[in-house]
C-alpha cells in the first residue's frame, strides 16, 4: 500500500486515528473544503444520544476554497459552546480530569485558520495517545492507485469500532467511531490498544 491520504479533521474520529497507524499518512490541506463533513464537524456521545459540534467558519458556501485558506467565524461563540458541551458529556467518564487541562486551551486562544486550529489539536491528541503525528501537504495531493484516499466525504462500509464502555452506557447502546476524545475519556492509556485492535476494520 502506498500512502494513506487524510482530511484535516476537527477531534478526529476513532476510524481516522487508526489510520495513522497503518502506515505512512499524510493530511491534505490543499484539497476543497467540504461542507457538513468532519473537516470542521465532529461527534460525540451525550446523554441524550450523539451530538454534532461544528466549528463555525468565514464564508463557507463559498466553493472551491482550499482547506489552509479556511477561516474560523470568531463572532459565534462555538468554542465556548463545544467545550461546555464536553464538560457536560464527559465530566463524568474516569479520565476526564487527566485529560481535560490538557484540550480546554484550544477552545480559549484564537487560531489563523481551521487548518491551524486542527492541526494543533491533532498533534496534542497524538501526543496523548502516544502516537507520532502526520505528515501535511499544502498542495492538492493526487492520489495514487496505491494509495488509500479517506477524503472522500462518504468511504463506503461503516467502521466497525471495538466496543467500550461509554459514559451513558447504563442508557444509551453502544455508538462507534466518535471522535477520538470519546474514546480518550473512557479508555484513557488504555486508547491506543483499541485503536490498535480496530485496524483490521479499515
Amino acid at each position: 500500500m502506498g500512502r494513506i491520504i487524510l482530511p484535516a479533521a476537527y477531534l478526529p474520529s476513532i476510524s481516522w486515528f487508526c489510520a495513522l497507524l497503518q502506515g505512512e499518512c499524510v493530511v491534505d490541506l490543499g484539497e476543497h473544503f467540504i461542507k457538513r463533513s468532519e473537516r470542521n464537524r465532529a461527534r460525540i456521545m451525550t446523554s441524550d444520544g450523539v451530538m454534532e459540534l461544528t466549528a463555525q467558519v468565514v464564508k463557507a458556501n463559498r466553493p472551491r476554497q482550499p482547506m489552509h485558506t479556511m477561516c474560523l467565524d470568531y463572532s459565534k461563540r462555538w468554542q465556548k459552546q463545544h467545550w461546555g458541551a464536553l464538560v457536560t458529556a464527559y465530566k463524568a467518564s474516569p479520565f476526564f480530569d487527566y485529560y481535560a487541562p490538557r484540550l480546554e486551551p484550544f477552545y480559549t486562544q484564537e487560531y489563523s485558520s481551521l487548518a491551524a486550529f486542527n492541526l494543533a489539536l491533532i498533534g496534542e491528541l497524538c501526543a496523548l495517545l502516544g502516537m507520532a503525528p502526520p505528515a501535511t501537504e499544502e498542495r492538492y495531493i493526487v492520489a495514487e492507485e496505491e494509495d488509500l484516499d479517506l477524503r472522500p466525504k462518504e468511504k463506503g462500509p461503516a467502521f466497525r469500532t471495538e466496543p467500550y464502555i461509554q459514559v451513558f452506557s447504563d442508557r444509551q447502546p453502544f455508538v462507534g467511531n466518535l471522535s477520538i476524545v470519546d474514546l480518550l475519556f473512557n479508555e484513557g492509556p488504555a486508547a491506543l490498544g483499541v485503536l490498535k485492535r480496530c485496524q483490521s476494520a479499515l
